[in-house]
């Protein structure tokens, strides 16, 4: 099974696809404060739960989602429907990375994607590029919360420079042009329910779906809760920076 389709179907129990809590996301939604009439842009929107969220907000909001996930891009369009917000949001399938620089927007959102453009600092980059004078973004990214053990590294596939601490993630995102306005951490209750959303939703869909893609599923659930576990639970943290492009 594709390595997309398993990312899909490990969300479908929780598609704001980061370490946040829905409440939290409301909360950083509304702290944007968008003007009359805004727009919004979602680099590596997933089923777009973020953006479906803005809209529902902000009422005279109109929006664009980009991802890569056809299955994922075909939920957020359900999704929209659903909540009745369907003219109000575009949805294009392709690499976040090659989404072009054709208009300004109120806001930017990139939660939980910054690998689509290399890291944090390139992210942040290219985020200014779309952004009004003025404009915001939120981007949510990865942080070590202590130094990670040679364990954790190792499970995560990484270096010790793979992300920054708290105090130089801000510092990177800062230095592309941005003031940070307001920022939430995640806690560690907010982590466990997202990894355990993911690992379960797999293993369950695998247990009710026998045959060679359940394998191929099992397989990536019991790979990745490992890598939690065993690895990484406790030492990357994730914050997600509300963003004020300056100059």
């Amino acid at each position: 099974m594709e390595r997309q389709l398993i990312s899909h179907l490990a969300h479908r129990d929780h598609p704001i696809a980061a370490p946040v809590s829905g409440a939290q996301v409301t909360r950083l939604l509304r702290r944007a404060r968008l003007p009359e009439g805004a727009r919004i842009l979602d680099l590596g929107c997933g089923e777009a739960a973020w953006t479906l969220r803005a809209l529902a907000l902000y009422e005279d909001a109109t929006a664009d989602g980009v991802d890569i996930s056809a299955d994922a891009l075909k939920a957020a369009e359900g999704h929209a429907e659903v909540q009745g917000v369907w003219e109000r949001v575009r949805l294009h399938e392709r690499p976040a990375a090659d989404f072009p620089v054709a208009e300004r927007y109120d806001l930017v959102i990139c939660v939980g994607a910054t690998h689509a453009f290399g890291g944090l600092g390139p992210t942040v980059e290219r985020v200014r590029r779309y952004l009004r004078p003025n404009g915001l973004a939120l981007v949510g990214e990865g942080f070590w919360e202590c130094a990670p053990t040679p364990e954790a590294l190792a499970r995560l596939g990484a270096g010790p420079s793979e992300y920054f601490d708290l105090p130089g993630t801000v510092a990177a995102a800062e230095s592309a042009g941005f003031d940070t306005v307001y920022a939430y951490t995640s806690d560690l209750s907010e982590w466990d329910d997202y990894e355990w959303s993911w690992t379960g939703t797999l293993l369950r869909w695998a247990n009710e779906n026998p045959g060679p893609d359940a394998e191929a599923v099992r397989a990536a659930a019991l790979e990745h809760r490992a890598m939690w576990l065993h690895g990484y639970r406790g030492v990357l943290g994730f914050v997600t920076l509300l963003l004020q492009r300056t100059g």
